[in-house]
């Protein structure tokens, strides 16, 4: 099993090839893909590489299927005895995208765990 766990928007994300995963927006077309290069761990099989911080030469290759919002969150301030209420509404916009291909660049973690 072939897997990464990356980092887009502060978060981070396991990705599995051919999963559909959720980012904060990004500033891409739908339809178009977007190149994903911030990649700290990287477990193919047995063979497992750790970046530091981030794993040399990895990307992910991933479509854009569409933008989303998410459900509404209330944010309510009260102060006691103040008088002071305030109701207001947030909806977080998120990038749905698919994993096409994930990547490690030249040194492989196949290769790196059969020469060590």
């Amino acid at each position: 099993m072939k897997y990464v766990i990356l980092q887009s928007g502060g978060k981070q994300y396991r990705a599995e090839e051919g999963r559909v995963i959720e980012v904060d927006r990004l500033a891409a077309e739908e339809g178009s893909t977007v190149e994903l290069e911030q990649v700290l761990l990287l477990v193919d099989g047995d063979a497992t590489q750790v970046g530091a911080p981030l794993v040399t030469g990895a990307h992910i290759t991933a479509s854009v299927l569409e933008h989303i919002r998410g459900p509404k969150i209330l944010v309510f301030k009260y102060k006691a005895k103040m008088r002071y209420r305030v109701r207001q509404g947030h909806r977080q916009d998120y990038t749905r995208l698919r994993i096409e291909r994930i990547e490690a660049g030249g040194c492989t973690a196949a290769k790196k765990a059969s020469a060590g």
